[in-house]
This record gives structure tokens, sequence and C-alpha cells, in this order.
């Protein structure tokens, strides 16, 4: 993902506590770098800079950090091997996944994400160009505060102390307060368009991998006879694996897109990292365009040119999906999409990893579903083989 530094930062994290971030990194320089910036945050601390994973895991019950960065190189024990001994020991720790660009490292980061990491972070190639250390600041610190954000929005409300149990209930087994959940406002949904869609749009960002996955493992029906069209923010190499991964995961053909070539159905586009992916009218077909141009929405690739551009194309026959993601990249976009006559449907709250997107497409009154993830798949079947309810 590419930000720009100006970007207004996400909301602070809900409780008064700053978010507790554990750095794990054999890189003395990384691991320096990391600690200075989150000391600088006025909702986070440093609660340890450690050096193997081997450390993280045996420091982590004293340590009870919130957040851990955990690098994927490491002696004595590596990220990878090191993620389900930390989750095994604390069930609800955020894991951000750090890794340098190359192929290798984004494979075992897609394992990570499998293995319950909650992100992933690309390093810069050096820390001496400060353009590229600013940014992986700013997007790694954006990370932090939006995924810590959810974590606070689900801890347990504080209790009364408690009376000592009478006999019969008297019990060696610690009792946890129960979460007391968010009340949910009712958001205002519209009909869904009255033109049967002839294109699937997808966009996403954080937890967007897992979700997609998911997603196009029940999408079978939909692929086989309407082109889909997916945006993932995720940077260059990257969205090279996870092709392959959506590729294997529907059963069907699934690609980077290349420019130029015509969009068919029975095939899966996902927009290359590093540039935008929109759709153009080239005689009777359409065509896939990519473009170099600036970050949209502080993203690249961005979810809204590919929404707006395809609106062009098939107008009233547009549907669009705004899953899981940080920011509200697909908000305008999917305003374009609905102004022409076509649909628009979001993730929910509670399945979506960060409910950023969606939420900013379900906060702006254009979608005519917000569903569970487990449900979207059903949902586009029916609506693709003609249902308009």
């Amino acid at each position: 993902m590419t930000v720009a530094l100006a970007s207004s930062s996400p909301p602070k994290a809900t409780r008064q506590e700053p978010l507790r971030v554990m750095v794990v990194d054999d890189s003395v320089v990384i691991r320096g770098l990391i600690s200075r910036w989150i000391a600088s945050e006025p909702d986070m601390v440093v609660a340890a800079s450690l050096r193997t994973g081997l450390e993280a895991v045996n420091q982590l019950d004293r340590v009870r950090p919130d957040v851990a960065v955990l690098d994927i190189e490491m002696p004595e024990l590596d990220g990878i091997s090191a993620l389900p001994q930390l989750l095994a020991k604390k069930r609800d720790l955020i894991i951000i996944m750090a890794s340098t660009l190359t192929r290798r490292n984004a494979e075992i980061s897609f394992k990570a994400l499998s293995l319950g990491a909650s992100d992933y972070i690309p390093k810069p190639e050096t820390t001496r160009e400060p353009h590229a250390a600013d940014i992986f600041r700013h997007d790694l610190i954006q990370k932090i505060r939006s995924l810590g954000a959810k974590l606070r929005r689900s801890a347990p409300a504080p209790t009364s102390p408690a009376l000592p149990p009478t006999s019969s209930q008297a019990t060696d087994r610690p009792v946890s307060p129960r979460p007391v959940p968010a009340a949910q406002p009712q958001l205002a949904q519209r009909a869904f368009g009255r033109q049967a869609p002839r294109v699937l749009l997808i966009g996403s960002s954080t937890g967007g991998p897992q979700a997609l996955m998911a997603l196009v493992t029940e999408l079978g029906p939909v692929i086989d006879r309407f082109p889909v069209l997916i945006t993932q923010h995720m940077p260059p190499t990257f969205t090279t694996i996870l092709a392959e991964h959506l590729a294997r995961s529907s059963h069907r053909p699934a690609h980077e897109a290349i420019d130029g070539e015509i969009i068919k159905p029975g095939q899966i586009y996902l927009a290359p990292g590093g540039r935008h992916m929109r759709v153009v009218r080239h005689g009777v077909d359409a065509t896939i365009a990519l473009d170099d141009g600036p970050p949209v929405n502080f993203c690249k690739p961005a979810v809204d040119p590919m929404f707006t551009s395809a609106t062009e194309v098939w107008q009233a026959a547009t549907l669009a999906v705004v899953l899981t993601g940080m920011g509200s990249d697909g908000m305008r976009g999917g305003k374009e999409v609905v102004a022409a006559g076509g649909s628009v449907i979001a993730q929910d709250e509670a399945t979506s990893v960060v409910w950023g997107m969606p939420g900013a497409a379900a906060h702006a009154g254009i979608c005519a579903a917000i569903l569970p993830l487990n449900q979207i798949a059903a949902k586009l079947v029916r609506l693709f083989a003609g249902d308009r309810s």
C-alpha cells in the first residue's frame, strides 16, 4: 500500500491506556527506528524491543503487549515460527508481520495471515532514503492504531469488585467479565438497482486477502458468466502471490491485470501493486487500463478509480462490493456506481478486520446491503442470477 503523508490520522484508541507495542526485529537499526516512532505517538508505548522471536515468546507474559510488530527473518526463532507460539499464549494479540519486498517473504506473509496474523507491512529496502522511511512510518503507525482501536472496542467493560463466591459458586477457574457489545446504529440502505449486473467489482485493504479468498471460493457461478475485477491495497510482488492464491481458492483463472487486455467473463482481474486499474471502452470491448498516476485516497492501487471508470463502461449494470480495510477508499467511487443506477454491498463491522472502507460506504448511505462476510457470496450469486431484492 502506498500512502501520502498528508492524510488525516484514524481515530485514536477508545480507552485511556496507550496501546502496548512489542517490536521484534534482529536489526538494531529497524528496532530503534520503529521504537522511536511508537514512543512519539501519544496513544502508544513501547512495551518491549526484542531481537528474536524466541525472546518475544519467552517475555510475552511479562511484557503484556496489545500489538506485536514481528520481523520474518530472525535468528533462533523466525517470525513465522514464533507467530503460532505467541498466539497460543495470547489469543487476542494483534500481530503485524514485517518483511522486505521479496517473493519468498510475500509468500511467508500470506502464510502468516492464514496462521492468525492480523496484517503485514513491507519494509523499505533502505531507511536512508527519507521518503521511503516516512511512508513506512506512516503506514505502520496507521496499522497499529486502526487494528488496536478495534481491540480496545472489544475489550471487557470495567466491572465492580466481585463479592466472595458462595460454596456452590466456588471454582478454581478464573471468571472473565463478559464484553459489553457496542450498540449498532441502524444505517439507511437503498434498493438494489433495477438492471441485472454484468460485472462484479471488489475493493479491499486490511484483512482483504483472507476475505477475498473466502469470498471467491463461493463465487464460481458468478465468475463463470461475468468478469470480476478486484483492487486490493497491496504492493508489487504481493499482488502476484495474491492472484495465485485467488486462482487456487476459486478454481478459476486469476491474474494481475495487463494494460490493454480485453475484459472477459470467467476471469478474475487483480490490480497490480503500484498501479491503478481502470476500465475503458475500446470499440465494443471493455479493456483494462493501468496507470502510474499519483496515489488516490493515499493508495496505489486505489479502489475509487476502478469503481468510477467501470461505471462509465457498464453504467447501471455495475455491482460493487467494499470489503474490510482502513480509510474510505471505495466510498466516492461507490457514489458514482449508485448515481449510474448500479448497486453497492458493504461487509459488516463484526466480520471486518477494520471497518474503515465498508463503514465509510455504509455511513454514506450508498449501500443496498451490509452483510457478514459469509453471506456476501450467496447474495451475489442470487443477484447475478436475476434476483433484484
